[in-house]
Parts: C-alpha cells; structure tokens; sequence
C-alpha cells in the first residue's frame, strides 16, 4: 500500500506541501475527503450569491432540489437570529418571561437538586427554557444538503450565530467562512455531570451527522463577540457556559478533512464522535484529517477523538499553558496518528498536548513542543497508551508533510484562516 500511495504521489495526486497558492483548491482536499471517490461540492452546479439568512436559506432548498449540484457564495454578514423583517431576536423574542436567574433559583443555593416547587415560577421556568431551546434551534439552523459548496466571497463573509448543520449530506465543501458560533440562551445546568456540575449548551457553529466527504477548508471558527468569558456568573462563581462545540462530526460520519482553518477562543473545540455507548454507528467511521490548521487558546478537544481513524498533521497550538487542558485528546476506541505538530504553550509541558479519555492506542511522529522535540509517544505511554493505532495515514492516501517545525509554523500562521492574506488555495471566483 505505501507503494501504491507513493506511485499516487508521484503521478500527482494530492500533496500536504501546497506548491502554489492557487492550485490547492482545484486538486482538491487532501486526506481522508480525497478518498471515497473524493469531494467535489457543488463544482460543475448552479451559482447563487446570498446576502441574507432568508436567501441562504432558499438557496439551500435549491427550488425543491436540494441535492443537485450548486455553489452558494456567500457575501458580507449572514446572522442566525434574523427575522424575516430584518431585526435580530433574542431570549425574550424565543420565550417571553424567561429568566435565567429565576431558573437557577429553582437547583437551590448549592445548584445541586431541581424543584419545580421550589418556588411558584420554577415550572413555568423549565418550560420557557424547553420550548425557548426550541425556537431558537428551529430559527439558527441551516443544514447543508449533498453537494454543495457554500463559499465565501472576499474577505468579510461571516455567519454570525449560524448553527450550520450537516444531516446526512455528502460531497460537501465549505471554504472561506468566518463562523462565529451560536450564543445559547437556554443553556441547561446539569447538576451530576462533573465534581460539581456543568452548564451544556446545545448548538455547534458547524456540526456534521452521518455526512461523508466533507471538507471544510480555510474557514474561521470562534466565539467572536460573546465569548464564555463575559457571560453572566453561574454556580460556583463561574461564568455560564453559553457555547458547545466549534465543530463536531458525530453518528457514523466519515472521509472528512479540515485544513487551512483557525479555531480561536474557545473552550470545547473539536468532538469527534458522540459518546462511548454510540459504537454501534461509530465504530469503522469517522476517518478525519486535520491538516495545517491553526489553534489559539482553545482549552480542549483539539480534536477529542471517539472510535475514530484521526489523522492530525501540521497543526500549530498555541495558548497559555495555565489555560489549557489538553490540546489531542483519545477517547474509547480512537486511533489517532499526531503526525508533525508544532505546539507552543510557553512555561508548558508536553503533556499538555495529549490526554486520555478511555483510550488505549495514540501515535506521534516528529511533532515539536516549545521549540524542541515533543516525544508524545512517551507521554502517552505514561498515560497508558500504544502507539500500535492499526493503521497508517500513508496506505489510506497520498500526502507529504512539511518537515521542519519553522516550515510548518511559517505557513500555517501566514494561510490558516478565512481571507488567506495571499489568497493561497483559493481559486478565482471564491475570491
């Protein structure tokens, strides 16, 4: 198999070092998006260009033919939460009368127990926060149907509070975004989860369910304006956790790639698989790659890997090591092959990049920490785990990666992101 991927190789197929900015897009993604007959979008389809969510909307439903082949560019702000008459709703529009201090009231002063007796709101509260869910997730989502390529166009094209949405589509691209992820009005406290409880929102900024060949390629993904920092003050003097995940590929989805992107300011970033009784759809899916992607002070989940076959290679992280969980993290049944990573957390360890969630297999080959080599796999053995993953990225697909940790730095800082300041592999008319 390695023969055969380095005959690829050399015939032209797909590389990990862009030679030209402008080419990378038309070979397509590398990694595991190449594969299974490969990921073309919308390429050859319709062309629409939207300025609202009330035209996006329509150019997903595609005329009553949501599935044929179609490009949807993408101009200045797209905003989640606007109405049909333009203004923009928020708790109160979702449910009237809702108040997040009255609903916290009703767990008591420790947050630990639920009364809808408690007190003689504390039921109608419950309800607000169910039915306000509802409103808000029905009002912020857009899914993305089968082939289809949702682009941005110069260098300001954002959807801000989108919850985009991937449910069982295949050949999909999504290039050039910045995505500001969905603020939670009706975040729920779970008393049980943790030592001592933990907010959970609902909505991602781009989740992918039971998708295959998608590739997400030199998009933004951030809290933006309302990061978890600024929300309001939550059990136990901390803030309430108003964002999920940046993106999440659950329920069996497979042949996915990330590049060129940025996952900035964020706490649970990247959710590879939805949890460990969810094997029987997860197990022999969720091959991904993340290639040349950039990570600002993400806290964790970069990514959090269930069940799947997880290439990660020329990736920078960068944070405050007091900040930061975890930046790869091997959860039930993962194999992830870290492959050529540099990470750099100032007064950090090594063992800030990798932690063990009920994994048993962990593999890194050549990645850099502060500057010098990283030797995750000993760190890793530490934590219990094998660098026996099962498999190797090299008989799955062609790729070669930059080799140096000044090579891998230089070009992620310089292309990863929407807007490539030099409009690397972007084609013509995305830009």
């Amino acid at each position: 198999m390695r023969r055969a991927a380095a005959a690829a190789l050399l015939a032209g197929a797909c590389l990990l070092v862009p030679p030209t900015a402008a080419s990378a897009a038309e070979r397509g993604p590398v990694g595991w998006a190449s594969t299974n007959g490969g990921t073309t979008g919308g390429a050859g389809g319709t062309t629409r260009t939207v300025h609202t969510r009330a035209e996006l909307k329509d150019a997903l439903a595609n005329d009553g033919d949501p599935t044929a082949p179609k490009v949807i560019r993408v101009v200045g702000d797209i905003n989640g939460p606007e109405a049909d008459d333009g203004s923009l709703l928020g708790e109160q529009d979702y449910a009237p009368g809702y108040d997040l201090g009255k609903y916290m009231s009703c767990f008591g002063p420790d947050g630990t127990t639920w009364s809808d007796t408690r007190y003689d709101y504390c039921k109608q509260q419950r309800q607000l926060r169910q039915s306000g869910s509802t409103k808000e997730k029905a009002q912020i989502q857009l899914t993305v149907p089968s082939n289809t390529t949702l682009v941005g166009v110069g260098d300001d094209a954002r959807l801000l509070g989108v919850f985009l949405t991937v449910n069982t589509g295949t050949n999909i691209v999504v290039r050039n975004l910045h995505l500001e992820a969905p603020v939670d009005h009706f975040t729920s406290w779970s008393p049980d989860d943790g030592a001592q409880g933990n907010w959970n929102a609902r909505f991602d900024a781009m989740t992918v369910i039971t998708g295959k060949n998608i590739w997400v390629d030199h998009c933004t993904f951030t809290d933006g304006r309302y990061p978890d920092r600024e929300a309001p003050l939550g059990f136990h003097g901390e803030h309430v956790q108003r964002h999920d995940g940046l993106l999440d590929i659950e329920d069996g989805s497979d042949f996915i790639t990330v590049s060129d992107s940025r996952f900035d300011d964020h706490d649970k970033a990247l959710l590879i698989g939805s949890g460990d009784g969810r094997g029987e759809r997860d197990r022999g899916h969720l091959k991904v790659t993340f290639v040349r992607n950039l990570f600002t002070d993400i806290v964790q989940r970069g990514p959090r890997v269930r069940f799947g076959q997880v290439h990660v290679v020329n990736n920078v992280y960068r944070g405050r090591a007091a900040d930061t969980l975890y930046a790869l993290g091997a959860g039930l049944e993962s194999a992830i092959y870290s492959e050529r990573n540099v990470f750099a957390y100032p007064q950090g360890e090594p063992s800030l990049a990798v932690a063990n969630y009920g994994g048993e297999h962990f593999r890194d080959t050549g990645s850099w920490f502060n500057g010098r080599p990283a030797r995750l796999d000993a760190v890793a053995s530490g934590l219990g785990l094998t660098a026996e993953v099962g498999w190797d990225p090299a008989d799955a697909y062609a790729y070669r990666p930059l080799t140096s940790a000044s090579a891998v730095e230089h070009y992620v800082l310089r292309h990863a992101g929407a807007a490539d300041p030099v409009r690397g592999n972007l084609p013509d008319d995305h830009r």
